[in-house]
């Protein structure tokens, strides 16, 4: 009996051993966070093409008419949609992709209409 016990700690502490020296080295090798900036703008940084005013529009399509064309043709669904409406060509949308977002447009709780389309009728 107390040979089974000394093999099943013997056997415990191994584990042990191995996993303790296997995280160190998966630790060793995890790349550290970079602060390096990547082609992609952060969250914060980019223009919503639903909310934007002329200005913000026109600094990232410069010339030409295209801002007062994305405001005409509000509200998007996502930002591919000024693609999809011939607002941009797909060259100038690959551009400017990374530098755009299209937040959709949020309904108040009290005026949606689906909980009435539900309800029983009389």
């Amino acid at each position: 009996m107390f040979r089974k016990i000394l093999r099943i700690l013997a056997a415990f502490c191994a584990l042990t051993l191995f996993a303790s020296t296997a995280l160190t080295q998966a630790d060793a090798k995890a790349p550290a966070p970079s602060t390096k900036k990547t082609g992609k703008s952060s969250k914060s940084k980019l223009v919503d093409i639903n909310s934007a005013s002329k200005e913000a529009l026109d600094a990232i399509f410069p010339g030409g008419d295209t801002s007062q064309k994305i405001i005409d043709g509000r509200p998007y669904n996502t930002k591919h949609d000024l693609v999809t409406k011939n607002i941009i060509p797909q060259a100038t949308y690959d551009k400017v992709k990374d530098q755009i977002i299209a937040h959709r447009a949020s309904t108040k709780k009290g005026s949606s209409t689906k909980g009435a389309a539900l309800a029983p009728q009389k």
